[in-house]
């Protein structure tokens, strides 16, 4: 347990760390990568070009040093990250590496104002969190060892179909070279791609898996991203993927990992909602595809919000998953449909999803929501829902990228 001076502490401190604190999560990833130039790997550096990373982690350390007296609070963060941190093969003995790094960019930012109260109580506070992940990430990892066809760190899996799944999206079928049993996976969950750039060194991808549970592959749905600006590092591993990667050929996974999941085999008795725009479809289809194979008459609303109809990814996998599911609705919306799209039927609407939609489309008051896309249409879901007056508990949600900041604006 944390020491009472160290809670008091790290409380009279808050204030100034929140005005700092992206400063300070800048200087600590410049000095961590000066320092200890062998734990880059484990960061995406398209991330790191943005500043999303940065905010991510200042926020982090914001909830946490509010929470300090109560961090059960936080557990929902914790898991998040655990997760993350499994599929990217952190161990405990990076962990020093990362205080070290912080209690100096947290002295290098403060100055004279850093007395040695204040930095060891950081440092006993950081210490005690650190703790709390180690311990974690060692129940995933065994959890992952122990289960049927599990495995820690890498193994070896080959492409062995490569499907175009619109204009963007290409969808890899993955089977294990070994010929050995395939772990069961919880719908929502991501799997790691290992893949080296040919020019520029990268760290490894977490990609949804996008097929129902139960079936003899794995399979992942890649958007091609387009380079951020100028020599940010943007989509080096979705363009080498599309590009450089075919049928029969070997790639490194890492195991499932990840909290945003359903389980199909529990009782469905309420109505699901899944709410997906863009490339966050893929994990709300493997979802919906493996509750409805489980209960075919379940109360299901699939949305999809997308370009339009050259980038509408799945359309005719969901419009056969509804002909075989009777309690499946499909309701499509297009942001820059093409001249015939609305015309020809192959969306409902367009524009951008609205509180109006989602009233009329789903059952507000008693649905469960699932919900995936980027940043943008996050943020819109939560305030709609939020304001349609949907329980917290109620909510469930994916949000690609460095999702702490997202999640740590709610706890904070």
């Amino acid at each position: 347990m944390l020491s009472e001076n160290t809670i008091r502490v790290v409380k009279e401190i808050t204030p100034v760390v929140a005005a700092n604190a992206e400063t300070i999560t800048r200087r600590f990833y410049e000095r961590m990568f000066e320092v200890n130039p062998e734990v880059k790997v484990f960061f995406n550096q398209s991330h790191q070009h943005t500043g999303g990373q940065q905010k991510a982690l200042a926020g982090a350390i914001c909830a946490y040093f509010t929470h300090i007296d109560n961090p059960a609070v936080l557990l929902p963060a914790v898991e998040l990250i655990a997760q993350k941190h499994c599929s990217l093969g952190i161990k405990a003995e990076h962990y020093p590496i990362v205080g070290a790094n912080l209690l100096a960019a947290i002295q290098d930012v403060m100055g004279d104002a850093a007395t040695d109260e204040i930095m060891d109580a950081v440092e006993e506070a950081y210490g005690f969190l650190a703790d709390i992940f180690i311990g974690r990430e060692n129940e995933i990892y065994k959890s992952q060892a122990l289960v049927p066809g599990g495995w820690n760190g890498t193994r070896t899996f080959v492409v062995s179909r490569k499907v175009s799944e619109s204009d963007c999206v290409t969808s890899f079928y993955l089977k294990p070279k070994d010929g050995g049993e395939l772990p069961l996976f919880k719908p929502g969950q991501y799997i790691t791609v290992h893949l080296e750039h040919p020019v520029t060194p990268t760290s490894p991808r977490n990609y949804s898996l996008s097929d129902r549970w139960h079936e003899p592959h794995y399979r992942i749905s890649v958007k091609r991203e387009e380079s951020l600006q100028d020599d940010a590092p943007g989509g080096l591993i979705s363009n080498l993927l599309h590009d450089g990667v075919h049928e029969g050929d070997a790639i490194e996974l890492g195991p499932p990992c990840g909290e945003f999941t359903l389980d199909p085999s529990e009782r469905c008795s309420e109505p699901v909602v899944f709410l997906a725009g863009g490339i966050g479809v893929t994990p709300l289809l493997s979802m919906a595809k493996s509750l409805l194979k489980a209960h075919p008459n379940a109360d299901v609303t699939f949305v999809q919000a997308a370009r339009n109809s050259a980038s509408h990814a799945f359309a005719d996998e969901l419009q056969q998953l509804a002909e075989a599911s009777p309690g499946l609705q499909l309701r499509t919306i297009y942001n820059e449909p093409l001249d015939d799209d609305l015309a020809s039927g192959k969306c409902d609407e367009v524009g951008l999803l609205s509180r109006e939609l989602i009233r009329d489309w789903v059952p507000v008051e008693s649905a469960r929501f699932y919900y995936c896309g980027p940043p943008v249409f996050m943020s819109v879901v939560q305030s709609i829902l939020s304001e349609l007056g949907v329980a917290e508990h109620r909510m469930n949600y994916e949000f690609f990228g460095p999702k702490q900041e997202l999640l740590m604006s709610s706890t904070s």
